[in-house]
């Protein structure tokens, strides 16, 4: 008798499987089949055979920013000499690439990559005199960030994998230490989520004025957070509503 796992799924989206038939263990089987796959040839790739500058290699989908990031990532682990790249090698890297459109969605939700950093900083072990040659592969965790990261674009509709997505792979991983971090600041999924989506819609917005490609330069960062926080409010309102309700319960 195989085992058993449940999987919960949104009032709606239920009803609407229950309506349309749809052979829901085959489905859950086949893509848990897949995720698995994908996750441990993550996991398992040897770190030296990682070209993350080759856009014909491994990484065909993602963009140069976010190569740029696992190289960075990479770097400060065998620099810090730790046996496996981490989800906060993966966060670090963000914030040292310093130019990604993550960072200006942390931005747009009030969390300044320079809190997220010392809060890392904090979170992070002491760094082990090492062997540079001894990190070969992602961690568990990092590993699960960045095939989120790819479920992520999927699910947008994307055919690139951008610091944006990697971004919401990190906050809904569940065990990294960089999801600890951004969802102790306040960047929980659902909210990066939407901020992530208001903020591509903003930028292509931008973009369509004639601002230049490349680097969003400051003054299009304040008129992306600014979109992005007109496109939050109706969520935030409706979380305050929420709360007030919550508050004026008998017993609370």
């Amino acid at each position: 008798m195989m085992p058993k796992i449940n999987v919960y799924l949104p009032d709606e989206l239920a009803e609407a499987v229950k309506e349309a038939g749809v052979p829901v263990s085959a489905i859950c089987q086949r893509a848990l089949e897949q995720a698995v796959r994908r996750i441990t040839a993550i996991r398992e790739t040897a770190l030296g055979d990682l070209d993350v500058d080759d856009p014909a290699g491994h990484l065909t989908h993602f963009t140069q920013r976010t190569r740029t990031v696992l190289r960075l990532a990479i770097e400060q682990a065998r620099a810090g000499g730790a046996p496996r790249v981490g989800t906060e090698h993966l966060l670090g890297g963000m914030l040292a690439e310093g130019g990604n459109l993550a960072l200006h969605v942390l931005r747009a939700v009030e969390i300044e990559p320079e809190q997220v950093a010392r809060d890392l900083a904090r979170q992070t072990s002491e760094p082990m005199a090492g062997d540079e040659s001894g990190t070969r592969h992602f961690s568990v965790p990092a590993a699960g960030a960045l095939e989120l990261a790819v479920t992520e674009a999927t699910a947008l509709g994307h055919n690139y994998v951008g610091c944006e997505h990697l971004l919401l792979g990190l906050v809904t991983e569940p065990d990294g230490t960089a999801g600890q971090v951004l969802r102790a600041l306040g960047a929980e999924p659902r909210l990066t989520r939407r901020a992530v989506m208001a903020a591509l819609a903003g930028y292509v917005h931008l973009r369509a004025q004639g601002q230049a490609a490349g680097a969003v330069p400051a003054d299009t960062a304040k008129a992306l957070a600014a979109v992005v926080r007109q496109e939050l409010q109706p969520l935030t309102q409706r979380i305050e509503r929420i709360e007030e309700r919550l508050d004026a319960a008998p017993g609370s």
